[in-house]
């Protein structure tokens, strides 16, 4: 199993680490615990030493069910991680209540790797006002946490402030080699945000380094170009190794569903390789294909809103622009279904131009609005 030394806490940790997110689920929704469990075994005896969980992951169950598969194993063999949920957090003592009930789910004295969960401008500004920060930091002295970090959702502006707020241990933050391509407006942290924590000395763990599955399943005009490589190897191999090049990267979660990719997973880290420039070459190539097939230019600004009719134009784009860029609709298909709702959809246009003269892309909103409600609605794209 490759390891990487964390200079800065003085430890080594497995590069592939287990993601507690997407464990097997029983038809009625429950984590499947004896295939689970199995998993976790058949990881951690390949060298995996890295557990990475959360307060809501499972409907709340994930924590309960790591600490009983975790009881069996020395405590000092793995590095267990788990984070605060800070919308929970609304007085400082729910910080002590919260973590008190996560130490009794885990089963656990403490934990190795705490961090502030889903931070972004407006949660992190109240957590540092509540001094939710400060009490984590007591809580560390006291032995109950050996470190502290976060793990990030917004623009890289709020990351540089938090980062230069205090001295973390190490953070978290989704990084693959499509974010690292994005255009600048939809990154978060981005490959800037890579490079301020190496240029820090901060550790990184990686999280999505698959884009949420969407590199492990494409069209087969990019696929026959990872075959061509090598046909021996998973298409979702590819986005890992990408991650694991850069070196200050010291851990890659990873959520997994199945044995099989449990499997696949441990053969990439136990034979660990980094990109060659054949490699890297043609995952730039993927990465201009999948670009080029960005509809409108839409840039996420917003001036086009509100809309008189109630379309959210900028979501309605993005999900539109997803659907083509990776010919995919299980990829938009929750957020088109579920998360935006009808009244917001492009159908809903009453094509009278008010977005379309504030528009500084200077983009046919009207018209792109009619392509996106036929194309999702066709579902043409299906992997």
């Amino acid at each position: 199993m490759e390891k990487r030394k964390m200079e800065k806490l003085g430890i080594e940790t497995s590069l592939l680490g287990f993601g507690c997110m997407r464990f097997p689920v029983t038809a009625g929704g429950k984590i499947d615990e004896s295939l689970a469990e199995k998993m976790m075994d058949q990881a951690i005896a390949a060298g995996v030493n890295y557990i990475d969980t959360a307060y809501p992951y499972h409907g709340g169950e994930s924590e309960t069910f790591v600490g009983k598969v975790l009881k069996k194993y020395d405590r000092n063999s793995f590095y267990l991680a788990t984070k605060l949920p800070c919308w929970k957090v609304n007085e400082i003592a729910d910080v002590d209540t919260i973590f008190q009930e996560q130490l009794g789910k885990l089963q656990t004295e403490y934990i190795d790797f705490y961090l502030l969960h889903a931070l972004d401008k407006e949660r992190f500004h109240k957590m540092v006002e509540l001094g939710t920060v400060k009490k984590l930091e007591e809580l560390k002295a006291q032995g109950k946490i050996k470190y502290l970090g976060f793990s990030f959702h917004d623009s890289y502006d709020v990351f540089e402030e938090i980062v230069n707020y205090r001295d973390w241990d190490f953070c978290q933050i989704q990084l693959n080699y499509m974010d690292a391509n994005e255009r600048e407006e939809f990154q978060q942290a981005g490959m800037k945000g890579y490079r301020l924590t190496e240029e820090k000395g901060i550790p990184l763990v990686i999280m999505e380094p698959v884009k949420g599955g969407s590199l492990a399943a494409f069209p087969e005009d990019i696929t026959a170009k990872y075959r061509a490589l090598d046909p021996e190897a998973s298409v979702a191999s590819f986005a890992l190794r990408w991650v694991g090049s850069l070196p200050n990267v010291k851990v890659i979660l990873s959520g997994m569903s199945t044995m099989e990719q449990v499997e696949d997973n441990l053969k990439t880290f136990s034979d660990f390789k980094p990109l060659s420039e054949k490699e890297r070459q043609t995952i730039d190539e993927v990465v201009a294909l999948i670009n080029s097939r960005i509809q409108n230019g839409c840039t996420g600004c917003s001036y086009c809103m509100p809309c008189p009719a109630g379309v959210d134009i900028p979501r309605n784009f993005r999900i539109w622009n997803v659907y083509h860029m990776y010919r995919n609709y299980n990829m938009v298909k929750d957020r088109w279904e579920n998360g935006l709702a009808e009244e917001n959809k492009a159908k809903n246009c009453i094509k009278c131009g008010k977005c379309e003269k504030v528009c500084p892309q200077k983009l046919s909103i009207r018209e792109d609005l009619e392509r996106v409600q036929a194309d999702l609605d066709k579902k043409e794209f299906i992997i």
